[in-house]
């Protein structure tokens, strides 16, 4: 799911800056204030862990790539907030030393990976969780939260790619950037993360939930505590 510079013309791209500029603020104040002192080193891992789990894209239709994330993990361990900082810190990283996403398109991407992903998996499975309350059930729902996760995030970004046609034409009629339509770029996207993509999300979440709760790190997926002692 990673943009590369020249698929978003500038209204795009700047335009998820500045969403992107107060949701960090948001994040790292909700993190200050709600994460306990036990679970800051989970940030850390946390960045690494999705850093490690991006780096292995596959090529995809369109100028993205498709891969893993682990955002929903994330998300269970440090809380929505915490996983936009985490995961924004490892596509910073990428883009800048590895070129994996464009420097114009780290707002994009981590409105995409950073924020869509981790909050739509995380409440999904939290929603779910309440109805699947034994040990598989949780471990079902981390699954599907993961799916769904990654699915909005692929969803998100060929909405930016598909609207890129309808923005920016030379006179000719050329696509001056992404040049897919929305109805090419969202049936490319969705289509690969819904069959492929997302049932390798579903798994990685899955199956690593499924061995913290059976480890001694059971407590890394304990809902994120108030009132941290600093």
């Amino acid at each position: 799911m990673h943009i590369p510079d020249g698929y978003l013309g500038p209204p795009t791209y700047i335009a998820t800056y500045a969403v992107c500029a107060p949701l960090w603020g948001v994040a790292a104040r909700k993190v200050r204030e709600s994460l306990h002192s036990r679970r800051v080193p989970l940030l850390a891992i946390s960045a690494a862990f999705s850093f490690l789990v991006m780096m292995f894209n596959v090529p995809l239709p369109g100028g993205s790539t498709g891969h893993a994330v682990g955002g929903v993990l994330i998300a269970i361990s440090v809380g929505p907030w915490g996983a936009m900082l985490s995961i924004s810190i490892a596509l910073v990283i990428q883009a800048l030393l590895f070129g994996d996403g464009g420097i114009t398109a780290i707002g994009a991407n981590c409105l995409n990976i950073a924020f869509v992903m981790p909050f739509a998996g995380y409440y999904t499975y939290r929603l779910l969780s309440r109805a699947l309350s034994s040990e598989r059930g949780r471990v079902l729902a981390a699954g599907i939260g993961g799916y769904v996760g990654l699915n909005a995030a692929a969803f998100t970004t060929a909405v930016m790619f598909g609207i890129q046609p309808l923005l920016h034409t030379s006179p000719d009629g050329r696509a001056l950037y992404a040049p897919y339509p929305l109805s090419v770029a969202v049936h490319a996207m969705m289509l690969q993360h819904m069959i492929v993509i997302g049932t390798i999300e579903a798994l990685v979440t899955g199956l690593a939930v499924h061995y913290l709760r059976r480890s001694r790190s059971a407590w890394v997926l304990d809902p994120p505590e108030s009132g941290s002692s600093r």
